[in-house]
């Protein structure tokens, strides 16, 4: 049987202020795209139309927030099949977050990478990895020229070798945010650098300008069994990301903000890994700061990174 056209939708009713000019431009444009179908706009044009033309999150009244974060989990439950939470947890005052991490304790098992994957809702298919974990030759020290990102050895430290892990440095100055034309990406007031994969462009500067190597761009659709995802999300943090946008560390903003170690943190088995609050002089991250022999990476550019190194043997 021949199957009836459908008529294109009628574009929504203008708001009582009228459109602004980026708003009057998408609704012409996806008006003009249903037009040309014989279909006119699908659900999923129609989503795609809403998240098109959204106010920025830093712009958004409690109540539309509200409305963003329900739409988001009534659109992953139904894509995974189980219930998912999307929360928007703002920094808590008086907190700027700071890491340290004890490379004379490192044992390269990458314990701490399969952790946030797992956390974080990072790409099984292909894969994505927010942690690198760099092995470096003991005699050489630190260089990270000559580091091997894809070592395979059986047993973990490999003779003669140490391990340096790597991922977003949260930098006090991040140049990433200084680059993106569309403010997708910002400090926060606790100091974690962010992204909203709704704002996102996929232009990439920022990973150009990253000078750590830490921000990942998702070429391919991102893949997650629907058994592994992590249902309880952050806006900002591991809610599920979409093809063609950037990804990175957020020190697990989702646990952080409530009190709770990032994920590498909790499952690191040699305890090499040290989070807290810089501004609590009484935190064990203030205490490393104070008395140990810290450095952090690239120092000459200014970026001023939150993430310290340290020897504690």
């Amino acid at each position: 049987m021949r199957e009836l056209p459908t008529l294109p939708l009628p574009a929504p009713a203008p708001p009582a202020e009228g459109y602004s000019r980026r708003e009057a431009l998408v609704m012409g444009l996806f008006a003009l795209a249903a037009a040309a179908t014989a279909t006119g706009c699908s659900a999923a044009d129609k989503l795609a139309y809403e998240e098109f033309v959204q106010k920025h999150f830093k712009d958004l009244s409690p109540e539309e927030l509200k409305d963003r974060l329900a739409s988001m989990e009534k659109r992953y439950t139904e894509q995974f099949g189980k219930e998912v939470k999307v929360s928007a947890t703002p920094p808590m005052p008086g907190v700027l977050f700071g890491y340290a991490l004890d490379l004379s304790r490192c044992i390269g098992c990458r314990r701490c990478v399969y952790g946030c994957v797992e956390e974080n809702n990072q790409s099984r298919d292909p894969q994505t990895h927010w942690i690198t974990v760099l092995e470096m030759d003991k005699e050489e020290g630190v260089n990270l020229q000559n580091a091997n990102a894809f070592y395979d050895h059986e047993t973990v430290p490999a003779p003669g070798k140490f391990y340096m892990p790597v991922a977003c440095q949260h930098c006090e100055n991040p140049p990433c945010v200084k680059v993106c034309p569309v403010q997708a990406t910002w400090k926060e007031p606790d100091g974690i650098v962010v992204i909203d994969y709704d704002w996102c462009i996929g232009c990439r500067n920022c990973i150009a300008a990253c000078p750590y190597g830490a921000r990942r761009f998702n070429w391919g659709k991102p893949s997650i069994p629907k058994d592994e995802l992590n249902p309880n999300t952050e806006y900002l943090g591991n809610r599920p990301r979409q093809r063609g946008v950037v990804e990175k560390c957020s020190f697990c903003l989702q646990r952080v903000r409530k009190g709770l170690y990032p994920k590498c943190v909790e499952v690191c088995p040699v305890g090499a890994r040290k989070f807290g609050n810089l501004l609590d002089p009484e935190s064990e991250i203030r205490y490393i700061i104070e008395n140990k022999r810290v450095y952090i990476l690239k120092e000459e550019l200014n970026t001023q990174p939150k993430f310290f190194y340290y020897y504690g043997l």
